[in-house]
């Protein structure tokens, strides 16, 4: 057991999907950005490079903030290829339809850490993706109705993104989203946060 869970909490994300994943566990907390380079190293493993940015982000806002701050990364990967967050029409329709009949792996990765503690305490989900075969059309109806520009692969799993799919293999389904509940709620226990 760490310190009590009378510290603030703070998510090191300005991430929309990520807060409200995190307001359900009922633990009040604030955000901030961490404005870090998320750039990816040469030949950097995506497990790798997922936990790397998630304590990155984390310490940036730790360094200079008491308590505990959350930290997360997600990459979607197709072969050898990390696929990030489209940012606009063209290229989520190409990374849809580079996925099309493929199963794609989603790394998502948690670092809570605190000044006062040596170690941060880190966690990796790995979730697997089969995408159904998505006809061009199909592609276009759904990136123009859902606009998934801002999510790793180029889609919204809660939403109509879940129609894109064969099946989800995955241990935690909050991980897809872009926030492990179940690790989170985890680290926040073992951190001294009374989760529920």
């Amino acid at each position: 057991m760490f310190l009590k869970s009378a510290q603030p909490l703070i998510l090191a994300s300005t991430s929309l999907y990520r807060r409200e994943l995190l307001g359900r566990l009922g633990v009040p907390f604030s955000t901030q950005a961490p404005n870090i380079d998320e750039s990816r190293l040469p030949g950097e493993d995506p497990a790798v490079l997922v936990t790397r940015l998630a304590r990155a982000k984390a310490l940036k806002i730790a360094e200079s903030s008491p308590g505990w701050v959350i930290g997360s990364d997600q990459a979607a990967v197709l072969g050898d290829t990390v696929l990030g967050k489209p940012g606009d029409h063209p290229r989520c329709v190409e990374q849809l339809t580079a996925a099309s009949g493929q199963r794609v792996r989603f790394l998502t990765a948690v670092a809570l850490l605190n000044r006062a503690v040596p170690a941060p305490l880190t966690f990796v989900d790995i979730t697997w993706v089969k995408f159904r075969s998505l006809d061009p059309a199909s592609i276009e109806r759904y990136v123009d109705r859902e606009r998934p520009f801002d999510c790793a692969g180029g889609f919204k799993c809660e939403g109509l993104g879940i129609s894109l799919f064969d099946t989800i293999e995955t241990s935690d389904p909050t991980a897809l989203v872009g926030l492990p509940l179940i690790a989170v709620s985890r680290l926040l226990r073992e951190a001294g946060y009374l989760v529920p």
